[in-house]
């Protein structure tokens, strides 16, 4: 029998019930049995052709761990037991779970699948060479990052998404869904197109068509601090297509730069000056309005459903009072010199590729401005 382990959160719904013809094969799985659970995104891969294409697509070795997210009633399991040493099914549904074991219960690939009941996402995982997941919706950026953040990292990753997010992944600079997540994950992983899957393949169908997307991780990972990187792309990309300078004249975006700069000059030991401003000051890139008034904005901007889990750290709170003192028109210059001695200050976010961000990073970081 496979080795299940109960982790992570609590299941999402009842146990499986004893129903009679429960263990038949997931290609004729009926929704007779058990209803989905749509709370967990279930729809069960039922095209034995497509399932074959994503495992062969894993490139497996006899030798692999593999990591399975969500194995529903086991129809891409199966297949991966053929290629690999080992499999281990993180799985919510406890109904699930059981199909899984039925499907191999009795025969010898059963001595090589475990199955981790519980949430993958606050599931402390084991090692694994492979990932391959249908992967539900609703975990669909907090995975990609979990899976990023592993040390060491997994050989590939072979996800299903839905088709927008998975175009996410892979967007360029200049495309319509070019975003955070688009430079996030290219950052520290190289994000390929694999297939698209249709909505009839799966039982019951979903609202949108599918894509599977091949992830390799980075090795070794950019020696840039993830915090400090993303601090920089949540400031610019807050929208898309306004200017970079536009997104700093904000006030809480100001008044961050300038409590990290003090931090950041207590940990150095650097002096700096403080008091009142001058009235015939610097020139003052904050006295731009908030509003949007005559930018572009693009919909899909704040919709963020790729926000960066929080096992990568919290984003600080924002402080909408403007700072008046001299440190605040101190910042006010380092950032209208960094904008302008990058030459980026009227580039937009949606145009600019991940040389262009990482020449921003770095010359902030030379003026002692920080992003975490």
């Amino acid at each position: 029998m496979p080795k299940v382990s109960k982790k992570g959160g609590k299941p999402g719904s009842a146990p499986y019930p004893d129903a009679k013809g429960a263990g038949s094969a997931g290609g004729k799985f009926s929704n007779n049995v058990f209803k989905m659970n749509k709370d967990l995104g279930q729809h069960i891969l039922k095209n034995p052709g497509v399932a074959q294409a994503i495992v062969d697509k894993a490139g497996l070795k006899q030798s692999d761990i593999v990591l399975e997210v969500g194995p529903g009633t086991g129809n891409l399991t199966v297949r991966i037991l053929e290629q690999a040493r080992r499999v281990i099914a993180v799985e919510m549904d406890p109904r699930m779970a059981a199909e899984v074991t039925k499907r191999v219960q009795g025969k010898p690939e059963a001595k090589r699948l475990e199955i981790m009941l519980g949430d993958v996402i606050k599931t402390d995982l084991p090692y694994f060479d492979v990932c391959i997941s249908n992967t539900p919706y609703q975990i669909s950026s907090p995975l990609v990052f979990k899976l990023l953040a592993l040390d060491p990292p997994p050989r590939a990753c072979i996800l299903m998404f839905q088709q927008e997010f998975a175009m996410r992944l892979v967007a360029k600079p200049g495309d319509p869904l070019y975003c955070r997540l688009s430079v996030n994950a290219q950052m520290w992983s190289k994000v390929t197109h694999v297939m698209k899957v249709g909505k009839g393949n799966f039982k019951p169908p979903p609202q949108v068509e599918s894509s599977v997307v091949r992830i390799e991780p980075k090795v070794p990972r950019p020696q840039i601090s993830y915090e400090e990187w993303d601090g920089l792309l949540r400031v610019i990309f807050v929208r898309r297509n306004r200017t970079i300078q536009a997104s700093f004249n904000s006030h809480p975006v100001m008044n961050m730069i300038e409590r990290n700069y003090r931090t950041w000059c207590a940990q150095n030991d650097v002096l700096i000056e403080d008091g009142p401003a001058e009235e015939a000051g610097m020139d003052d890139v904050n006295d731009a309005p908030d509003a949007d008034d005559g930018m572009e904005i693009d919909g899909d901007d704040n919709d963020e459903e790729e926000d960066v889990p929080s096992f990568f750290g919290t984003e600080p709170k924002e402080i909408k009072k403007k700072s008046k003192g001299k440190i605040g028109d101190l910042m006010r210059a380092k950032v209208k010199k960094v904008l302008d001695d990058t030459g980026l200050a009227q580039q937009r976010a949606g145009k600019c590729d991940e040389a262009d961000f990482l020449k921003l990073l770095y010359t902030f970081n030379q003026e002692g401005i920080h992003f975490s």
